[in-house]
């Protein structure tokens, strides 16, 4: 199996013309699931889209993929038809809310449930890094939502971004799955900076706790403390949106959900500073 890169002669080109530099690649990850991580994704994609961002989401779950289940798109391919060659790594991108560039974004989609792409083995893997690091020349961020967990798999997708995203709720076993989260990116993947994402806080303090617990803990056993990229309040509107099957953005932008997936997403544009929690 092989990743073609080019775009088919018989269809005329739809993405962004390349940019000089690369994208910005942010991967979201979770030590476990339930926590609202394809949620962040979505929301952050489209953050950064409503910033003029061009933006490509990647449904980096290679076994469980449910963005465009969220999104309620049908996309007319996605990663398990690039691996099994049948169309371009282009090709299977969609766009979602006008696309990137036109107020909206794209979505690489994987398939849920899908053998061939929980299964990938190793090279095939290191293919799709690779190719996505190509298609990210079109885009100013790339934002992949990982598989749950600590798969290797998973974790070779993490080594991809410049910054893991990591969301964590007060669930206490949520917060000692994302510790070993990141316990094995900083031995995998030194060079990417992982920052905490709390998700479903019922308050502000609330949520400053359970950072100060993984942070602590890190700086324990690990010598460093993680940055707070932000801390997202527990909302009804993120399910309804989810049911839906459509961004909460687009049904109320004004959410506070929204508005605290935005204040996260200007931390990784790097226009606020991260809350250090010290």
């Amino acid at each position: 199996m092989s990743f073609a890169l080019r775009r088919s002669q018989d269809r005329p080109p739809v993405r962004p013309p390349p940019r000089v530099a690369p994208a910005s690649v942010i991967t979201v990850a979770s030590g476990k699931g339930g926590v609202g991580k394809t949620f962040v994704s979505i929301s952050l994609a489209s953050s950064l889209a409503q910033a003029g961002r061009r933006v490509l989401l990647v449904d980096g779950d290679l076994g469980l993929a449910n963005v465009d289940v969220q999104l309620g798109i049908a996309p007319e391919t996605d990663l398990a038809a690039v691996v099994a060659g049948w169309v371009e790594l282009e090709d299977a991108v969609t766009p979602v809310d006008g696309g990137a560039g036109h107020g909206g974004f794209d979505v690489l989609p994987g398939r849920s449930g899908s053998g061939a792409l929980a299964e990938l083995p190793t090279e095939e893997v290191a293919r799709l890094a690779a190719g996505l690091s190509a298609l990210a020349l079109q885009y100013d961020h790339v934002v992949i939502d990982l598989g749950a967990g600590i798969e290797a798999n998973c974790m070779r997708l993490a080594r991809s971004g410049d910054k893991a995203l990591i969301v964590i709720t007060d669930d206490p076993s949520s917060m000692t799955d994302a510790y070993a989260f990141i316990k094995v990116l900083r031995g995998y993947a030194p060079s990417v900076e992982p920052l905490i994402c709390i998700n479903q806080a019922d308050t502000r303090a609330a949520g400053q706790r359970t950072y100060e617990a993984i942070a602590r803990a890190c700086q324990t056993f690990l010598g460093f403390r993680p940055r707070l990229a932000g801390t997202v309040m527990r909302d009804p509107k993120v399910r309804d949106a989810i049911r839906c099957q459509k961004t909460l953005m687009s049904i109320d932008p004004q959410a506070q959900p929204v508005q605290d997936v935005i204040a996260v997403a200007q931390v990784m544009m790097g226009q606020a500073s991260a809350e250090l929690g010290n």
